[in-house]
């Protein structure tokens, strides 16, 4: 950890050496949108092309700041940034293909779903396209002959959660799956349940229908009151525990993985105990910007060997004030 640590501050070291100016996008669809400007601070390198492709729904406050991140560097380094998404695997690889069709400079790859994704990858890196990932993807990135990975290690976090859970008391433990299959989240609760010492149970629930979400868990601590605490994967379904509790007049209470504006807010007022933080626009920065470092000087992050870590680090409500006021500004 120690080293993975050490190339983290490398990498951020790296990422800072130009200043980062703003970013804007014009408006589309979810599966393809572009981004970039060519505001003030901006790299003298020629022009490049980068394509971000990710696995998150439309509308995902949490993706709202890897975007954001990758749109940053993206503007500083004289990026055309291509951001463009599916939940839908088959529909991300033909999203590498549309990438190796249109000859881009670099690709930034979620692997959610690895296995549906390699063929096309390697395809992208027989064209001669330079590959990095982010988010998810942590066991598999290397195999795969990606350049570099940039996210958490979510066994690691999930074990981290784990020991908060007995640190809090915790019994018994609902963790909260919204998106079935998906490596990442699967991981996090294989983790919780590594280290807890209690009993957890995992719930599938529809991530992409919120009252659906709310609904399922209400009716599971209903069923269930011996569940003292609800562990969720993401933000918005955290805030939707909240709501789950109150209305099955559970005494559970809410953790969760990831973070928005609103999360932060929540665990100020007490509703959230804690939350996992991956730091989500350094990894939408760290992706574009190694791209471009790889093209422009040669650099990659991480040599080939190690994961860039983002996370875990903990918002608790004894740190949140020194998070809140970035979270404000969308970088937290």
């Amino acid at each position: 950890m120690k080293k993975n640590r050490a190339l983290t501050a490398l990498a951020v070291a790296a990422a800072a050496l130009l200043t980062i100016s703003g970013c804007s996008s014009s408006g589309g669809k979810q599966t393809q949108e572009q981004g970039g400007s060519n505001g003030a601070g901006q790299a003298n390198t020629p022009r490049m092309k980068i394509m971000v492709i990710h696995h998150a729904p439309p509308g995902d406050t949490f993706w709202d700041i890897i975007r954001k991140g990758a749109e940053a560097a993206a503007a500083k380094d004289n990026v055309e940034l291509v951001y463009a998404g599916s939940i839908q695997a088959p529909e991300q690889a033909n999203l590498v293909q549309n990438a190796i069709d249109q000859k881009v400079d670099g690709i930034a790859v979620t692997l959610a779903a690895p296995d549906a994704m390699a063929a096309v990858v390697k395809k992208a890196k027989d064209a001669g396209i330079p590959l990095v990932g982010f988010n998810a993807g942590v066991d598999r990135w290397k195999s795969m002959g990606l350049l570099s990975f940039f996210g958490q290690d979510e066994s690691i976090a999930g074990q981290a959660f784990g020991n908060r859970l007995n640190e809090a008391g915790a019994k018994k433990a609902l963790c909260v799956i919204q998106e079935q299959g998906q490596v990442q989240l699967e991981a996090r609760c294989a983790g919780v349940k590594q280290t807890f010492k209690g009993t957890s149970e995992v719930l599938y629930v529809n991530g992409q229908d919120m009252p659906s979400v709310q609904s399922t868990i209400q009716a599971k601590l209903r069923q269930d009151t011996s569940v003292d605490y609800v562990a969720t994967l993401g933000a918005p379904i955290a805030l939707a525990a909240v709501k789950s509790v109150a209305d099955a007049s559970s005494s559970a209470k809410v953790a969760t993985f990831d973070t928005n504006k609103e999360l932060v807010q929540a665990i100020k007022d007490g509703s959230i105990q804690f939350a996992v933080d991956q730091q989500p626009y350094l990894q939408g920065y760290l992706a574009v910007d190694t791209l471009w470092l790889r093209k422009t000087n040669g650099n990659f992050p991480g040599g080939g060997e190690q994961p860039v870590l983002t996370g875990p680090a903990f918002i608790t409500k004894d740190n949140v004030d020194a998070v809140a006021q970035f979270a404000a500004k969308g970088t937290r």
